[in-house]
């Protein structure tokens, strides 16, 4: 499985004819390779009051809509793009955002499903939760009202300390037992290795024990990141040159 990461203003400033271009070489890439992709719409922010964290991420309801009419539309019947990431990481940065919370957040998804259903009701909605996409604890008890749902977080290693498996089971780990769940993005990096930052600083035993809890729970992962410049990196170069985590996944992935 591979996650396009679409970043609205990269989408604007390349053009959305030339971008899809891109987009479709790399799914057909991917079912040249028997993988599944993730369409990723990759904003971080409160889309309910469109503030958002950095100006790459900046877009509007209408504009988010039109993106998945838009995927909707390209990729209806198409089984390798198989789920359809709705937002890449809600946050209101401690409210500077505006008010964010799971109760306003969750009818702004249904909203958003609604409109893909109209042309595609084939393919999985991956929903994001709390706190840059990490929070899923009010799922079980609320879950999204909708049809071929599944939930998304993003736990890197820095969002608690040890024991981190106690703590990722009552945050978003027990959502597994009752609903898919895909860590779409996960990864660590030493404190001294280039773009080193909060919260994904940490070392090997937090890939030990984030995959075996991954096995443990039946949750599907993707890591951050098959780039050599967004960190944590998995290749430090075009070489694809692992970096220190690229590694021990490669290892893991391996087997």
């Amino acid at each position: 499985m591979v996650r396009f990461a679409v970043h609205p203003t990269a989408l604007n400033n390349r053009g959305w004819d030339a971008y899809f271009e891109l987009v479709d070489k790399g799914v057909n890439w991917a079912t040249e390779l028997e993988m599944y992709v993730i369409i990723d719409w990759h904003s971080i922010g409160n889309l309910n009051t469109e503030k958002f964290s950095n100006k790459m991420y900046n877009t509007t309801m209408d504009e988010t809509v039109k993106f998945w009419k838009t995927v909707a539309k390209r990729y209806k019947g198409n089984s390798t793009v198989a789920v359809y990431e709705l937002f890449n990481e809600p946050t209101n940065e401690g409210g500077k955002l505006g008010e964010l919370s799971w109760s306003s957040w969750k009818p702004t998804l249904e909203k958003l499903i609604d409109e893909i259903v109209k042309t595609d009701n084939e393919k999985i909605y991956l929903v994001a939760g709390m706190n840059w996409g990490y929070f899923l604890d009010e799922v079980i008890e609320n879950p999204v009202n909708r049809k071929n749902v599944a939930y998304c977080s993003h736990p890197y290693p820095q969002k608690r300390d040890k024991p981190w498996e106690p703590q990722w089971e009552k945050d978003w780990g027990s959502v597994a037992d009752k609903y898919p769940v895909i860590a779409t993005e996960f990864g660590f990096m030493g404190a001294d290795e280039r773009g080193a930052h909060i919260p994904c600083i940490s070392d090997e035993s937090y890939g030990e024990a984030i995959i075996n809890y991954f096995d443990q729970k039946g949750i599907s992962y993707t890591v951050w990141c098959f780039d050599p410049n967004w960190p944590p990196t998995l290749i430090t170069d075009w070489n694809f040159t692992p970096s220190r985590q690229g590694k021990f996944f490669r290892e893991v992935l391996s087997k």
